[in-house]
């Protein structure tokens, strides 16, 4: 190859990642609004200008592509489409999207990431090499699989991403003795849980914490969102001894309310899902079951070290707060270890002042102690 076409070669490629972070931008618009669909972008280039975007619409309604399509009319022809995920091969609540890319005459296309799922997994890659379009596929992929973590693992591997967020002292403490927690961190911290619920399908939780804390775990406020745009994620509690009181604030929406413990009829006639669960492997896969693919874990020590000790945390989000409780008050974990080899390690992806506080997050460490 000639230096020359090496040069193009080079700029092409800086091109297609300029355009695909257009389309990781209208991805970003849809994040909050369509579980347990992903949140896709697109956008259609000619001649160097965006003649069509678009952003997966709720459950039921277009994908990306169609509203990207739909924009560029005629000027497609003959395009450049950009789509974070592989485009859908198969017939759903809509028809497949590759197929309307072979039918729009687009001449290109550039996908971020591929789509495990087994209804399409290099399908619709195939649909539209058949029709004679250039494909290119790995662009800005790293960017573009944050947002639709739980969905990719949950397709590659029938298990939910899950999340542990807790909030402590400098001393690692989350509560005082007498088991009272409100508040250790900040507004501005608390503020920031609500973009790690309004992504997530499920909130899982410990009854002890609802009697503690009688928490809403719900998404109440996000900045310049619209919160009837939002999908409530569920409401999971462990209670197995059947102990959650019908006056707690959680049962205010009955309706997203799951509970893993003893059948009881006043909790049915509310409306709650009630769901018998051996395990917490169990409980991912019920999970997986019901479509729910991104997992926050907000609960107490037990029940956050029962996900790490499981090997279940794909990710932890501490939040740090600039005060001291004393060695009275209860710890983050209860895990009890005797040597070193024994401890839970994790790499740093992630530290940002929140407010007074600090956020950090972190993945668990695959390093040998």
């Amino acid at each position: 190859m000639s230096e020359l076409s090496q040069h193009v070669k080079l700029l092409d490629s800086h091109s297609d990642q300029f355009w695909m972070r257009q389309a990781i931008a209208e991805a970003e618009k849809a994040i909050y609004r369509t579980r347990p669909n992903p949140a896709v972008g697109c956008v259609i280039v000619k001649d160097g200008v965006i003649v069509g975007r678009g952003a997966t619409a709720p459950v039921g309604g277009p994908h990306a592509e169609v509203f990207a399509m739909r924009e560029a009319g005629e000027q497609a022809r003959g395009a450049t489409a950009y789509v974070t995920l592989e485009p859908c091969a198969h017939y759903g609540r809509t028809p497949p999207c590759a197929k309307g890319l072979v039918e729009a005459g687009v001449a290109k296309v550039v996908i971020a990431c591929a789509d495990p799922n087994p209804l399409v997994a290099g399908k619709g890659v195939q649909i539209l090499q058949d029709a004679g379009i250039e494909v290119i596929t790995a662009v800005c992929t790293a960017e573009a699989e944050v947002q639709n973590k739980g969905f990719l693992k949950a397709m590659a591997t029938g298990i939910p991403y899950v999340r542990l967020k807790v909030a402590s002292s400098l001393d690692g403490r989350t509560a005082m003795a007498s088991g009272e927690s409100k508040w250790i961190t900040g507004a501005e911290a608390r503020q920031d849980v609500q973009h790690w619920r309004a992504i997530s399908g499920a909130v899982i939780t410990g009854i002890d914490t609802v009697l503690a804390d009688d928490p809403q775990l719900n998404v109440r406020a996000l900045p310049n969102i619209d919160l009837e745009n939002i999908v409530q994620p569920k409401r999971i509690i462990l209670d197995r001894q059947g102990r959650l009181p019908l006056t707690a604030q959680i049962l205010q929406q009955p309706e997203t309310v799951i509970v893993m413990g003893p059948f009881r009829q006043e909790l049915a006639d509310l409306g709650v899902v009630q769901l018998a669960v051996q395990s917490l492997k169990d409980l991912l896969a019920t999970l997986k079951d019901l479509q729910i693919y991104d997992v926050l874990v907000e609960a107490g020590a037990t029940l956050s070290t029962a996900f790490l000790q499981e090997s279940l945390v794909d990710e932890m989000i501490n939040y740090v707060a600039p005060t001291f409780l004393g060695q009275s008050a209860r710890a983050m974990f209860n895990a009890e270890f005797e040597s070193m080899a024994q401890q839970f390690r994790f790499k740093l992806i992630d530290v940002i002042q929140v407010g007074d506080d600090i956020r950090l997050r972190l993945i668990p460490s695959q390093e040998s102690v």
